[in-house]
């Protein structure tokens, strides 16, 4: 029992050491290291408050879906970030990856409605009482269901 807890204790050494590593870094570092560092440093720059860096994150080529899917759900995401994803055609092929970016009250209204239609009646109907998307979302998924 100790020794698990002295495991904990130096897993959450590490993260604290590498979140303050990439609080030290300048910007042209954090977007190399966003390109080619590892998830849980893709975790933390997405996180950024600089755009370039966010956008970094995406171009690593071992980002994941499950982690797009994370990206899309998050509120503290550069607008652009949402765009491109929309953009990119094998990410938004993925099911998860649309809701997610159309229940995200950041994503931009022309990016949301080009998936509200591709959505199931499910999610239209929970999109169609959600406070948090826009107006426009909320009318949209109410047609899409008059529709069904």
């Amino acid at each position: 029992m100790p020794e698990k807890k002295e495991e904990k204790k130096d897993e959450k050494r590490e993260k604290k050491s590498l979140f303050q590593l990439i609080q030290d870094m300048t910007v042209a570092e954090k977007i190399k290291l966003a390109m080619k560092g590892d998830k849980e440093a893709r975790t933390i720059l997405i996180q950024d408050g600089n755009r370039m860096v966010q956008l970094a994150v995406l171009d690593n080529p071992r980002i994941t879906e499950s982690e797009i899917v994370n990206i899309c759900r998050s509120r503290n995401v550069d607008d652009e970030v949402l765009r491109r994803i929309a953009n990119s055609r094998e990410w938004s092929k993925l099911y998860q990856v649309r809701v997610s970016l159309v229940n995200n009250p950041r994503t931009p209204v022309a990016v949301s409605m080009r998936f509200v239609s591709t959505l199931m009646a499910n999610d239209l109907k929970m999109l169609a009482t959600s406070k948090s998307v826009p107006t426009a979302i909320v009318t949209a998924a109410k047609r899409a269901i008059a529709k069904r």
